[in-house]
Parts: structure tokens; C-alpha cells; sequence
């Protein structure tokens, strides 16, 4: 009669290798496809940049959202805007949330899934398990649901969170959101000023002049016909 533990080892190392296996088949499946891609609207080639280090989770993210709408509205065209992940710890779902996105990014809909997720942050966040509901945004954006799903389980996107967050880390942050201009990390007082700053960023002559034309019309007794108001903000 043979050892019965040499059998019980047989059984274990195929086991052991079929998982492996099983494991690999299955990352290579869900990574068919996807590609890594930075996360860039507005004009890629202008010589402003704006990056920001977000986490879907976080209500402060999603009060900037129709802020930064308006600034892509008003200088999409000559500036360069980069979204970047910081999922904080304090949120559950942020990551799960950000590789969402990421994998609506992979059908050209990042963005678009982006602005759902802010728009629908108190539904999915407070949620026993979100998971239905990212699936549910992906449906109403038109994309494809498997595709979708498959997507949500890539290492290759779950590793592309990853890094952001530990680019954010390295970087010394600890909030959200934060943004660089031009490469310097923006000091905000304002909605307001966040605008101001960008605006002068792109435009210089521009928004000196108007904001010449605003404080002179500000001490003039009356507006004169002809005149326009000059607003930075909401």
C-alpha cells in the first residue's frame, strides 16, 4: 500500500497548481484589453496644466466638481487638465469608486463616469455595497456592462490607482482635493480665488484688465449703458 501522506501531497501540489493557474487565466482575462492611459481633458497640448488629486468619496471633491465644469467651460481650450487618484483611507469605497472609473475610462468614458460619481457621491457612498450602483452608472453611460465588470477586477487598473495614491503620499499630501498649477501646489482660499489663479494662469493680460474694469466699475456711482460685468466665480 502506498504512503497515504505522499498521496495527500500528490493532491495538494495539483490543487495548489490548478489555483495558480486558475488565478493567472483569470488576471490575464480581466487585463485582456486595457490599456493604461493618463486622465487628460481639455487641450493636451496647452502650455497650462492643472493636476488634481482626488478622491471620489470625498465631499469636498464633489463641491469643486461644477467649479471645475465651469473652468474647463471657460479655458477648456488652453488648459491642460490632468485627473489623478488619492483615495483616502478614511473612505471605504474610495478605491473601489476610482477603479470603477478607471474602468469606464478603458470604453472613452472617464470622465463621464467621473461627473456620476460626484453627482450621485451621497447614493453609493452610504450604500451597504456600492458595487450594483457603479455597475448601474456604467449601464445609464451606454457602456458595455460585461466589459465593464471585467474591467473592475483588472490589476493592471488596480495598480494604476495605486500608483497615483502612492505619487500623492510621496508627495507629502494629506487632503483632497489638491491641485497643482503649472506645477505648484495651489494654495486656495476661495472658490473664487481657485479661479483667479487659473484664470490669471491663462490668461494674464486678460484677467488684469478685467479685473481693473471690475474694481473701477465698483466705485462708480452707477453702470453706465454699454458695460459689461466682469464675474469670477458662482
Amino acid at each position: 500500500m502506498k504512503n497515504p501522506w505522499v498521496i495527500v501531497g500528490l493532491v495538494t501540489v495539483i490543487l495548489f497548481g490548478g489555483a495558480i493557474w486558475y488565478s493567472s487565466s483569470a488576471t490575464e482575462k480581466n487585463n485582456e484589453g486595457v490599456v493604461a492611459t493618463e486622465l487628460v481633458k481639455g487641450n493636451p497640448d496647452a502650455t497650462v496644466t492643472l493636476v488634481e488629486y482626488s478622491d471620489f468619496q470625498c465631499p469636498a471633491c464633489a463641491s469643486f466638481q461644477p467649479v471645475m465644469e465651469e473652468i474647463m467651460n471657460q479655458y477648456g481650450d488652453r488648459l491642460r487638465f490632468e485627473y489623478k487618484h488619492y483615495p483616502l483611507p478614511i473612505h471605504p469605497y474610495a478605491q473601489q469608486a476610482a477603479i470603477a472609473a478607471e474602468a469606464a475610462g478603458q470604453q472613452g468614458k472617464f470622465f463621464e463616469y467621473h461627473d456620476a460619481l460626484f453627482k450621485n457621491q451621497q447614493e453609493w457612498s452610504t450604500a451597504v455595497a456600492p458595487g450594483s450602483l457603479f455597475v448601474k452608472y456604467a449601464d445609464e453611460l451606454g457602456l458595455d456592462v460585461e466589459t465593464f465588470r471585467r474591467h473592475q477586477k483588472s490589476s493592471i487598473l488596480r495598480d494604476e490607482v495605486r500608483a497615483d495614491l502612492s505619487e500623492a503620499r510621496e508627495l507629502g499630501l494629506t487632503s483632497t482635493p489638491t491641485f497643482f498649477l503649472n506645477g505648484e501646489k495651489m494654495e486656495i482660499a476661495t472658490f473664487e480665488d481657485f479661479i483667479m489663479q487659473i484664470a490669471m494662469a491663462v490668461d494674464p493680460e486678460g484677467t488684469a484688465a478685467a479685473m481693473a474694469s471690475s474694481s473701477a466699475s465698483s466705485t462708480a456711482p452707477a453702470t453706465t449703458e454699454g458695460e459689461a460685468e466682469v464675474k469670477f466665480g458662482f
